[in-house]
């Protein structure tokens, strides 16, 4: 949940990683609430969870991305909760040996937990008439 994990707590555990004495390299993606979608400004977000499910699924990807060569760590952690423009919303690292590891997969992470995890956005934008409406949006419209 929002205010449950900071970027600091994801580094202080991946370097109590077993392995972390293998690592050379750690990679970080931090995703922040963009204010402006498709020209409009935005107030805030909403995202919620299948929680089971969207940890069951983050940990696969997690454990997947974890055997690969070179390869330490990977965390993905993505908040829950009201957003506002500029506040993060999700950490995902990559612990390995060399940096010409730890990007692929970090961009790899990226891209699987935003197709695969069953997390949902609302946004809050200002219309034209400069009131606020809200709506549902899937991953897949906002990658167009």
């Amino acid at each position: 949940m929002k205010g449950d994990l900071e970027l600091t707590d994801v580094l202080q555990a991946a370097k109590k990683n077993k392995n972390f004495h293998k690592a050379g390299a750690i990679a970080a993606f931090i995703g922040v609430v963009r204010g402006l979608t498709e020209n409009r400004q935005v107030e805030k977000l909403e995202l919620e969870a299948y929680e089971k499910k969207a940890n069951k699924v983050l940990g696969k990807i997690c454990d997947e991305l974890s055997m690969r060569e070179g390869i330490v760590d990977v965390q993905i952690h993505h908040l829950l909760g009201e957003f506002k423009v500029g506040e993060e919303l999700v950490y995902v690292l990559v612990v390995g040996a060399h940096r010409s590891k730890v990007f692929p997969v970090l961009e790899e992470a990226v891209e699987r937990y935003k197709t695969e995890v069953p997390i949902f956005k609302k946004e809050y934008v200002i219309n034209e008439t400069s009131k606020i409406e809200s709506y549902w949006v899937s991953e897949q419209e906002t990658r167009k």
